[in-house]
C-alpha cells in the first residue's frame, strides 16, 4: 500500500466490520468477509502497518457516567499571535469536558464537543474554564437534542 492506500472490496469489508465490532476475533472477521483466517490476518496486520487502521477502543457511554448533555460549542478568538492560540489549545484540550476540539480554516475559529451532566454543569464550564482564557472573543454554546448518527 502506498500513500493512496488502495483499498480492494474485502478491505472495506473488513474495515467495515471492525469498525461495528473491534472485538471480533479473526476467525469470525474472516467468516464474515469471506475468507479464511490467515489471509484475513494477513490483511488486517497489512491495515494496521498502513496506519489505515490507527488503533481500537472501547466506546463509552457518557449517559451512564454522568455526561448526559453534549453541547457544541463554537469559539472564536480575537488574537492571531501563535503564542496566544498555542496556549489557548493547550488549556482547552486539558480539560475532560471537552471530548473533541478542532482548528477550523474559517469562522468560527474552534469546534468543541464538550459533555457534562446537565445545564448547570455546563454553565459552570463554560463561566469557569472557556469565558476568560486569553484570546477568547466569542462562544457560542448549541446543546444537542438528538444523536442520528454518529461514527467515531
Amino acid at each position: 500500500m502506498g500513500n493512496e492506500h488502495a483499498l480492494d472490496d474485502i478491505d472495506r469489508e473488513i474495515l467495515f466490520q471492525l469498525q461495528r465490532d473491534g472485538r471480533l476475533t479473526n476467525v469470525e472477521l474472516a467468516r464474515r468477509v469471506g475468507l479464511t483466517p490467515p489471509p484475513c490476518l494477513r490483511r488486517v496486520k497489512r491495515l494496521e502497518e498502513a496506519g489505515v487502521i490507527s488503533g481500537y477502543r472501547a466506546t463509552v457511554n457518557h449517559e451512564l457516567l454522568g455526561g448526559g448533555l453534549e453541547v457544541i460549542v463554537s469559539i472564536e478568538v480575537s488574537v492571531s499571535d501563535l503564542k496566544t492560540l498555542e496556549e489557548l489549545e493547550r488549556t482547552i484540550a486539558a480539560y475532560d469536558e471537552v471530548v473533541e476540539f478542532r482548528r477550523l480554516f474559517a469562522t468560527p475559529d474552534y469546534h468543541l464537543r464538550v459533555l457534562v451532566a446537565d445545564y448547570a454543569a455546563y454553565e459552570a464550564f463554560q463561566t469557569g474554564k472557556i469565558i476568560g482564557i486569553p484570546g477568547v472573543a466569542r462562544v457560542i454554546s448549541q446543546p444537542t437534542m438528538k444523536k442520528i448518527k454518529v461514527l467515531d
